[in-house]
């Protein structure tokens, strides 16, 4: 599923790089934890954080993720924003808590492992 179909059916918010949207999102990947990240998150995924900082960016960059979504309403950091637009990495934000949007992208057909 494109990246942009489920920005308009989730109703998510574009921090970032909204023109970076026709990425085909493989999986969705939960973690606060960067070294978990990229262990983990496979090219492609679609990362559920609660993490704003510019560090979530560079972990983007790394593993091809297919963006960053940060969930509880959080909004990037001023410097996160600025790294994101310059590496062309889409960063969302939902009001939503990581478990129910997960369970929305489960339902869309974006499983986890």
């Amino acid at each position: 599923m494109k990246l942009s179909e489920i920005v308009q059916t989730l109703d998510l918010s574009v921090k970032t790089a909204p023109d970076h949207l026709d990425v085909e999102v493989t999986k969705g990947y939960i973690s606060d934890m960067l070294s978990d990240v990229m262990g983990n998150a496979e090219e492609g995924s679609l990362w559920i954080t609660i993490q704003k900082h510019q560090n979530i960016v560079a972990v983007a960059v790394m593993k091809s993720l297919a963006g960053i979504v940060l969930v509880k309403s959080r909004e990037p950091d001023e410097d996160t924003v600025q790294k994101a637009e310059h590496e062309e990495v889409v960063i969302l934000s939902t009001p939503m808590g990581a478990f129910e949007l997960a369970g929305k992208l489960s339902n869309l057909g974006i499983m986890g492992d």
